[in-house]
């Protein structure tokens, strides 16, 4: 580990010599076994029990790749350095191009350019850009540029997966492509678009057939108290938006909820519906029971997702915690308010951000929490470095008051503890707080929290039966459901974990979804057959690859590879096992929805809009689907990070506040407002 040899060292520092721990200037993780080791960790390769960095730009990343796959230069003998260092330049260039060595030093022995022994490569002369091709590139995008600017369409719209098919598409059409027109857009190319949503939403259907789907209710409201209801549907293929219902009036009207709701489940089909997902007011769990109660296959379950962020709500208000809390608000508050103090912090983080946007405010205060803690020792660095004792912002009175906060032992202290404390919580969050197959983690998830969190205070029960108690009261008294039980069961990288210990609400729980799911009787003898050959791992679940499976593959696909010698078990399993925990990864944008029931509209233009809404959802939806190459993979907790972004923070619908595209609609007369 010679610092001044590699060029790693420029974006990493060493920590501790004596066990070679280095740390990365972008995302602050650090790895025994030297710089060689972190040069995985930039270059985003995953190597044994290294994590990528999710921080670090791409030219670095390119450039680290570029050494890796670069082989160590050969070193040039001993008597040859010496002879090439006595001769000076001996190579001279031949007639077509190759080196050969120089026979005319008199006097000298003669020596070989080590060049001929150890030869590099002869760089491929690149080609001159063409001036013309440039300039038309450059007008290209100005044009592009000045369509987004002047019609007000967020930057983040490039990160599209259709922008660049978009460009693609136009390119293959060559010179001369005529766009289509304002006409076309709002009639024949919808209507078009429409019906491949809707074709798709039929493919769907036979996938339901196999691994059911979940009802998702997501519901909005405004400070006008106008409350939406958005219902979607999802499966283990991807999410479909089906419509939008104003509730205002009737959002505490358990049986008016009760009847909304059946009519979807009744549209889709009762024998593909597994489950239905609201928030955890008392009216949406009452007409959850009386759904349950009328259909007796179906499960209700509140959003995961939000129960979760409650109880971080909960926990701050621990006295120890919220005071913590308010100094990082304070903290952050003064850095993000001075763009100079900001420059400089970023500066000494390695451009790292103190704050996460895009999440609930409790996960963003912990989050921020989080960064702050890993960033004790810059930040410290920073304020006695002559660059922030010389400007006269640190001489600011807040200045002084963050500064004496940053050098308390006793504010580092709650911040540590709260942190840990927190973050187990988080990482449950982080599992279900997506649009994969979560259901088989979040009882298994919540244990290993309360486990974690138990083992922080060594034991202390005085210390840690209070927040359990915090994560009891969500996950028991409302979050807990026979549906998570079973999925923990029947999760075969949970249930032969040799750590694994069978709890009775778990049993329980799993006899209880079976008699749910087992419509009749002769499913009730199958399974009751069919349930000693899992718990032993009997015939196909027992063979070397069904064991290797057991972590690498996703609980759902490890039944339909290995479940096949039980198939009435392994067709509820997988039904099962195929449900999310949570609708809140729906971050849906309020204004797309408030324009369709804000005003009166005739009956021609609230169907348009209607199918602009509903071809946008399905689009946005189809998105992340796509990004995320429709691939369950499964949940290993221990290398779940927090620290990488959140689905919430980039996957937010865009809203459509632009209606005068209805004008002068040719069908029937506007309504009087």
């Amino acid at each position: 580990m010679v610092r001044g040899r590699d060029a790693c060292w420029e974006h990493c520092v060493l920590v501790d010599a004596t066990r070679q721990k280095v740390r990365c200037n972008y995302c602050n993780r650090e790895f025994s076994g030297g710089v060689y080791r972190m040069k995985f960790h930039l270059a985003q390769i995953k190597n044994k029990d290294i994590i990528p960095c999710t921080e670090v730009p791409d030219d670095v990343r390119d450039h680290i790749r570029k050494i890796l796959s670069t082989p160590k230069n050969q070193k040039t003998p001993k008597k040859l350095r010496m002879s090439h260092a006595t001769s000076g330049q001996q190579g001279s260039s031949s007639g077509d191009g190759g080196l050969h060595p120089n026979h005319e030093s008199s006097g000298q022995q003669e020596s070989i350019d080590p060049s001929l022994l150890f030869p590099c490569p002869i760089p491929i002369a690149q080609p001159v850009a063409d001036d013309t091709q440039t300039q038309k590139q450059d007008n290209a995008d100005k044009k592009v540029a000045v369509f987004f600017f002047q019609n007000s369409i967020p930057f983040s719209a490039a990160k599209s997966l259709y922008y660049q098919e978009t460009v693609d598409a136009i390119a293959e059409c060559g010179v001369g492509y005529k766009a289509p027109s304002y006409e076309k857009l709002r009639s024949t190319l919808l209507d078009k678009v429409k019906g491949e949503i809707q074709d798709r939403y039929k493919k769907y259907q036979d996938e339901w057939k196999e691994t059911g789907c979940t009802v998702l209710c997501d519901s909005l409201s405004d400070d006008s108290a106008k409350t939406i209801v958005i219902f979607s549907l999802t499966c283990s293929k991807g999410t479909l938006y089906l419509k939008s219902v104003d509730i205002s009036g009737h959002q505490d009207d358990a049986t008016y909820l009760f009847e909304l709701i059946e009519s979807i489940i009744l549209e889709v089909g009762v024998e593909y519906v597994i489950q239905v997902i609201t928030d955890s007011s008392a009216s949406y769990i009452y007409a959850g029971r009386l759904l349950m109660a009328k259909y007796s296959t179906l499960f209700w379950s509140p959003c995961a997702s939000y129960c979760i962020d409650k109880m971080l709500e909960d926990l701050s208000k621990q006295e120890c915690i919220s005071t913590v809390l308010e100094g990082v608000k304070n903290i952050s508050r003064y850095i993000y308010s001075h763009a100079w103090v900001l420059s400089l912090i970023r500066k000494f983080t390695g451009g790292r951000e103190l704050i996460r946007t895009g999440i609930t405010r409790f996960v963003t205060n912990y989050l921020t929490l989080r960064n702050i803690v890993i960033l004790e020792d810059n930040l410290k660095h920073m304020l006695s470095h002559s660059e922030w004792l010389s400007s006269v912002y640190s001489r600011h009175p807040d200045a002084q008051v963050i500064k004496s906060l940053l050098y308390q032992d006793r504010f580092w202290k709650s911040a540590h503890e709260a942190v840990s404390i927190s973050e187990p919580l988080l990482k449950v969050l982080r599992i279900v707080d997506g649009h994969m197959p979560a259901m088989g983690y979040i009882y298994e998830g919540i244990e290993r929290a309360k486990a974690a969190i138990k083992t922080y205070y060594e034991g202390a029960e005085e210390k840690y039966t209070p927040i359990w108690d915090i994560i009891d009261r969500r996950w028991t008294m409302q979050l807990h459901s026979p549906i998570h039980a079973a999925a923990a069961f029947l999760n075969p990288s949970i249930f032969y974990n040799p750590n694994f210990k069978i709890d009775l609400r778990m049993r329980n729980g799993f006899q209880e979804a079976m008699a749910k799911m087992a419509v009749t009787d002769k499913d009730k003898i199958e399974i009751t057959k069919e349930h000693p050959m899992y718990i032993n791992a009997q015939g196909a679940l027992g063979t070397e690859f069904a064991i290797m499976g057991r972590t690498l593959n996703a609980p759902g696909d490890w039944w339909a590879g290995y479940g096949y010698e039980i198939p009435t078990l392994q067709r509820v399993a997988i039904r099962i096992l195929s449900q999310p925990c949570s609708s809140y990864w729906c971050r849906w944008n309020w204004s797309t929805f408030d324009s369709i029931h804000s005003k009166k509209r005739n009956r021609a233009e609230l169907e348009k809009l209607n199918d602009l809404v509903f071809v946008h959802c399905n689009l946005w939806l189809q998105t992340i689907c796509q990004s995320r190459k429709g691939i369950c993979n499964p949940v290993i907790f221990y290398e779940v990070d927090v620290g990488l972004e959140w689905p919430s923070e980039t996957e937010s619908s865009f809203s459509l506040v632009d209606d005068s595209w209805l004008d002068n609609l040719p069908l029937e007369g506007k309504s009087s407002p």
